[in-house]
């Protein structure tokens, strides 16, 4: 897979290069998935209902973006999607002061603790991949620029960052890369005499970039996902997208941690509550 690869962020004179982000821009986000290898969690909620510090983590991931000034959000929904609708749908009486006064059938709102997010859940279908999902929301991104993620992973990812980044490459997508270290310590040992020649305790994986979902979009995307329900954006999309030379790599160096099993968000929440949450941003 070839990757236009544009890592400067300097501008001629030696300063680093601003970008003005549209208010209007969205930030797509992939929610339909079953969550299968999570399941002890998500039997009744879809995988990113999850919490993490009693907030699930697609609000993390949202609060992330907001950060940024992102604050336009379109949901990709599936598995369970009226539980994401219903908790977005009374966020703000969820997430304020109020008085009920069940004699007079009246609701009274003090003071709200509400966030200034403009949210549009698509049903994307219960059993559609990842890429027919994304071309069901076409739409709803009105032929611009857009953001892209999955509703399971969080990171100290530089949104703005990965935005000039972009904006430099003229690509049509901008890819979020990371190298991850390796689960287990590694030995060289000489085959002869069974000496060890070096250890490394949990060095780079293989050495390779792997995707972490961080996107940035053109529309010209749409035009390499077929009406297909059961294509996965990341199988023949990206892998054209990245043989037509148009698919630019942004290295990630810091936090970033998908919530895959139940041991992740155990390990997600241990951090959070413990005040070290990489993720937290805002």
């Amino acid at each position: 897979m070839q990757l236009v690869n544009n890592d400067s962020a300097v501008s001629p004179s030696g300063g680093r290069q601003t970008i003005s982000i549209p208010s209007a821009m969205k930030a797509v986000i992939l929610a339909g998935g079953f969550g299968s290898r999570l399941s002890e969690a998500t039997q009744l909620i879809p995988k990113p209902m999850v919490e993490i510090g009693g907030k699930p983590i697609i609000w993390h991931i949202m609060k992330i973006y907001s950060y940024y000034g992102i604050n336009d959000f379109v949901i990709c929904c599936g598995y369970k999607q009226y539980v994401i609708k219903e908790y977005f749908a009374n966020y703000f009486l969820h997430n304020s002061d109020m008085t009920v006064d069940l004699s007079k059938g009246s609701v009274e709102v003090h003071s709200s603790h509400s966030e200034p997010w403009r949210i549009t859940m698509v049903d994307t279908g219960l059993n559609t991949m990842t890429g027919g999902r994304i071309k069901r929301i076409e739409p709803y991104v009105k032929g611009e620029r857009f953001c892209l993620t999955y509703g399971d992973g969080v990171s100290d990812i530089d949104i703005a960052d990965t935005l000039r980044k972009h904006e430099q490459s003229h690509a049509a997508i901008s890819m979020a890369v990371y190298k991850p270290e390796g689960k287990f310590g590694a030995v060289d040992i000489d085959p002869q005499t069974d000496w060890v020649k070096s250890f490394r305790e949990k060095p780079d994986g293989d050495g390779g970039w792997i995707n972490i979902g961080f996107f940035v979009c053109e529309p010209e995307v749409f035009d390499y996902i077929p009406s297909d329900d059961t294509v996965a954006f990341e199988r023949e999309p990206l892998e054209h997208l990245a043989a037509d030379g148009k698919m630019h790599a942004y290295r990630h160096r810091g936090f970033w941690k998908p919530m895959d099993m139940l041991r992740d968000n155990k390990e997600l929440n241990q951090m959070w509550n413990e005040g070290r949450a990489p993720w937290k941003v805002w």
